[in-house]
């Protein structure tokens, strides 16, 4: 089952029966099914990831008294004890080919799985049970589970789910999930609504990727100057439409940096694991137009996810667009997200 993206942490009456509100865990979406001996992990789009946590499949056959499939997120606590927080890149490297490295990072970034939801018990499905049932059943199966398992925690408190918004993230959570109490479980619908922060930031272009279709803007390359001055590549923003890509095209050509010889300079991204393959290549640009762009969270030093394009400020100067402008969460302890 899906999430909906809306804009605030909606009132339990806004929906028949009313609303159970959870943190929204930022790893990994994973089915968890267990017979009774063995563990099999698949990801939301069935993507089996059994192989890349094998400190999972061990912890969860020795701790899961029953047969079950449970519902829930994979995630990287890092950090010292009192200040740890979720660490996607740290998740994100457990996807390795490499059965060593696998087993190397099982020990150095040990993974936990947090369960939210209880499809099936002893080999009967619970999906056409409501939540709040199915809840109830998991709660009872699980009772205190012991690390890395864990049972996410609810309330149908909605002051408290707002609370909960703000401070999370501080932890490396990116937001709540709201819940119907009387629906049953309906796989591929978006039938759960999922509230993440949105800011603003004003960032330097400093070049564009043309479009898969090989015409037009496919994404725009951005920028903010860290304390020393240097300008850092924080992300990109794409979703334009075919017109839009087009004009981006002309709009952006006088900024084209260019050799001697007039042609296009040659300019690539990092590269990384996941672009090992890809074309990272760019069309650079003057570093001197500035755009508003909507966002919800950093990692590290860069947007966490893809960011939406709102306008272009001809008002700021590019040297102005500094990280310091961001809004920075206070740290919270991801162990008191957990109790």
């Amino acid at each position: 089952m899906l999430a909906k993206a809306v804009a605030a942490v909606p009132d339990p009456d806004s929906v028949d029966g009313g609303l159970s509100y959870e943190p929204k865990w930022d790893g990994f979406r994973a089915i968890i099914s267990f017979d009774g001996e063995n563990i099999e992990i698949g990801s939301r789009g069935a993507k089996m990831l059994t192989r890349y946590f094998p400190e999972l499949t061990d912890a969860l056959a020795r701790l899961l008294t029953r047969p079950c499939v449970l519902d829930g997120e994979i995630v990287v606590p890092t950090g010292e004890p009192g200040s740890q927080r979720l660490d996607w890149e740290a998740l994100t490297a457990r996807i390795h080919p490499a059965a060593s490295r696998v087993t190397m990072l099982a020990a150095e970034t040990p993974a936990m799985f947090v369960a939210f939801d209880l499809l099936g018990l002893d080999g009967e499905s619970t999906l056409d049970l409501p939540f709040g049932e199915r809840r109830a059943l998991l709660e009872d199966f699980l009772g205190t589970p012991r690390h890395p398992l864990h049972l996410t925690r609810t309330t149908t408190d909605v002051d408290l789910a707002r609370k909960w918004l703000i401070e999370f993230e501080g932890a490396g959570l990116d937001g709540v999930v709201a819940k119907p109490l009387a629906g049953a479980y309906a796989p591929g619908k978006r039938q759960m609504l999922k509230i993440k922060h949105h800011r603003t930031a004003d960032v330097v272009i400093v070049g564009y990727r043309v479009h898969k279709s090989g015409a037009g803007v496919g994404s725009l390359l951005l920028g903010l100057y860290d304390d020393d001055g240097v300008l850092r590549n924080v992300g990109g923003a794409s979703a334009f439409s075919n017109t839009r890509r087009l004009e981006l095209v002309d709009e952006l050509e006088p900024l084209v940096v260019r050799d001697d010889d007039g042609s296009v300079a040659s300019a690539e991204t990092d590269r990384s694991r996941f672009s090992s393959s890809k074309d990272v290549s760019f069309v650079p640009l003057e570093p001197t137009r500035v755009a508003e762009v909507q966002y919800d969270q950093m990692e590290g030093m860069r947007f966490r996810h893809t960011v939406q394009f709102a306008r272009w400020r001809p008002d700021r100067e590019a040297s102005s667009c500094r990280f310091d402008q961001l809004e920075i969460p206070a740290a919270y302890d991801l162990d008191d997200v957990l109790d």
